[in-house]
């Protein structure tokens, strides 16, 4: 059974960080393509950031600069550090692994950006 499970959100003020987890079971996160998406309410999910299998990153612009993914292969885990936070980024956070026709999610983690 393949699970992720996304942790580390919270409630941050403007400018801070937050780094979120995504520790995977069941797969091996060092062969699929590993993304963080985010959803805010009345919006559609969007990609926020990914690392493919050969470890390139890739960014919305709207977090380039901020954030960076990474991936830890002995942890089986990937991580989104968030910094110099935004109301902006208030969203649910969810991690998704992809690889050919297998695709998964995770339950979501809220982040929320407020003074």
């Amino acid at each position: 059974q393949v699970q992720l499970v996304e942790s580390g959100g919270g409630l941050v003020q403007p400018g801070g960080s937050l780094r979120l987890s995504c520790a995977a079971s069941g797969i091996i996160v060092s062969i699929y393509a590993m993304g963080w998406y985010r959803q805010a309410p009345g919006k559609q999910r969007e990609l926020v950031a990914l690392i493919t299998r050969g470890g390139r990153t890739n960014y919305a612009e709207s977090v380039q600069g901020r954030f960076t993914i990474s991936r830890n292969n002995a942890e089986n885990t990937v991580y989104l550090q968030m910094n110099d936070l935004k109301p902006e980024d208030t969203a649910v956070y969810y991690c998704n692994a992809d690889r050919e026709i297998r695709n998964y999610w995770g339950q979501g983690t809220q982040v929320t950006v407020s003074s």
